[in-house]
C-alpha cells in the first residue's frame, strides 16, 4: 500500500481526531483592565477618619482591619486614626457579655441587640471567637447566628478572633469600641469567648458586665467561679421557656443567695438575678432597663467616671506591655538569634531561665 492510500485510510478511519479549534484563554482580559482602573487607592488617614465620624460601616470595617493587621506599615495609620477618634468616643454604653457554653450568648446578644435598634439605638456587636492553638484560625460565624441583626442598618457586628489573647476578648478591643463610638453607636456589646476567671481582661473595658447562665445543666452552683461572679454587674438566666420555666426560676433564688454570700460592689450596685427567653424575647426589656438604672445610679455617685478612669490606666499598661513585647520580637538581633537559643535548649546546653536571661541582655545591649 502506498503513502497516499494510507493518508487516505487515516482519513477515513472513525479513530481519527479532527485537531479543533484553540482554546480561549482563562484569563478576561478585558476584566482584568476594568479592575485595574477601578481598584481603589489606599484611603488616607483623613479619609477614614471623616468617614468612621459619618458613620460609613465600610470605612469602619477597613479601618477595624487596618488596626488587627500584624503588618508593620499598617501600625502608624492605625494608630494616627485611633488618636483621632478618641476625641469623638466615651458617648456609649459599654456591655461586655459573657456565659457558660450554650448559653445561648448570640441568640441574647440578637434578641437584646433588636430590641434596642427597635427603640431608635444604634448598636455595635463585637463578637470573639476563640482561635485554634493549631492553626490559628476562627469560625468568625457570629454573622451567621444573628441573621436579622447582622441586616439591621442600626446594627454594626464585627466578629474578631481572640488570637491567642487571654480575657476572652480580642487584643485589639478596645481600640475597635473607640472607632464604634467614633461612627455613632450609642450602644456597644462585647461578646466574650466564655466564662472563665481570665474574663477579667473583658470587665477591664465594659461599663456593665453580664453573666448569662442557664437551668437543668448540672450543679447549679459549681460553674460560679468566685472572680466571675465578684466581676458580674447583673446575671441572667437565659431559656426560660417551656417547660424549662421552673428550672429557671429555682436556678434564681439559687443564685440570688449566693450572691448575698459576696461583699457589696463598688459603687453601691446590688447584682441582680434576672430571667428570660432570647428565643421568645421575654424578659429582654426588664434586662435593658435594669442596665439603664445601673448607668443612672453610677453615674450619680461618680463612680461611672471614676471606673472609666480607671480602664484609662489599665489601657496605658496594656499599651506599654504590647509595645515592649512587639519590640523585643521585632528586635533584628532576637529575631537572628532566636533559633540559636532554641537548638541549645532542645540540647540541653542550657535551661529556660538561662536562655530567657541571656536573650533579655542580647535585647538590651541592642537598643
Amino acid at each position: 500500500m502506498n503513502t497516499k492510500d494510507t493518508e487516505n485510510n487515516k482519513r477515513k478511519s472513525a479513530l481519527n481526531v479532527n485537531k479543533g479549534i484553540d482554546q480561549p484563554s482563562p484569563i478576561n482580559e478585558a476584566a482584568v483592565r476594568a479592575y485595574k482602573r477601578k481598584k481603589p487607592q489606599p484611603l488616607s488617614r483623613e479619609e477614614y477618619v471623616e468617614g468612621i465620624k459619618s458613620g460609613n460601616i465600610t470605612i469602619l470595617s477597613k479601618a477595624i482591619t487596618l488596626i488587627e493587621s500584624l503588618r508593620e506599615s499598617d501600625n502608624e495609620l492605625a494608630q494616627a486614626i485611633i488618636e483621632d477618634c478618641m476625641p469623638h468616643s466615651g458617648n456609649s454604653v459599654r456591655i461586655g457579655i459573657t456565659g457558660v457554653p450554650g448559653a445561648g450568648k448570640s441568640t441574647f446578644i440578637e434578641a437584646l441587640g433588636k430590641h434596642l435598634t427597635n427603640n431608635g439605638e444604634k448598636v455595635a456587636v463585637l463578637a470573639i471567637d476563640p482561635s485554634s492553638t493549631v492553626s490559628k484560625g476562627s469560625l468568625l460565624g457570629d454573622k451567621t447566628r444573628m441573621e436579622t441583626l447582622a441586616v439591621d442598618p442600626n446594627a454594626f457586628v464585627r466578629p474578631s478572633p481572640s488570637a491567642g489573647s487571654l480575657g476572652g476578648v480580642a487584643k485589639k478591643t478596645r481600640e475597635i469600641i473607640i472607632l464604634c463610638e467614633a461612627a455613632g453607636f450609642g450602644v456597644v456589646l462585647i461578646e466574650t469567648v466564655g466564662v472563665g476567671q481570665s474574663e477579667v481582661a473583658a470587665h477591664s473595658m465594659v461599663d456593665f458586665f453580664l453573666l448569662l447562665m442557664i437551668a437543668g445543666a448540672g450543679d447549679e452552683l459549681q460553674g460560679m467561679k468566685r472572680g466571675i461572679i465578684e466581676m458580674c454587674d447583673a446575671m441572667v438566666i437565659n431559656k426560660a421557656d417551656g417547660d424549662n420555666v421552673i428550672k429557671a426560676m429555682a436556678a434564681k433564688t439559687q443564685y440570688e443567695n449566693a450572691l448575698h454570700l459576696f461583699p457589696p460592689k463598688q459603687g453601691g450596685w446590688t447584682p441582680r438575678v434576672l430571667t428570660c427567653s432570647s428565643i421568645n424575647k421575654t424578659g429582654i426589656d426588664e434586662i435593658w432597663k435594669l442596665v439603664s438604672q445601673y448607668c443612672d445610679t453610677m453615674k450619680k455617685n461618680g463612680f461611672f467616671r471614676a471606673k472609666r478612669d480607671e480602664q484609662k490606666n489599665q489601657r496605658f499598661f496594656d499599651s506599654v506591655n504590647e509595645e515592649l513585647f512587639n519590640s523585643f520580637y521585632n528586635n533584628h538581633e532576637v529575631k537572628r538569634l532566636m533559633p540559636e537559643i532554641k537548638e541549645r535548649l532542645k540540647n540541653k546546653n542550657l535551661n529556660s531561665y538561662q536562655a530567657a536571661r541571656e536573650i533579655l541582655n542580647i535585647y538590651f545591649k541592642n537598643k
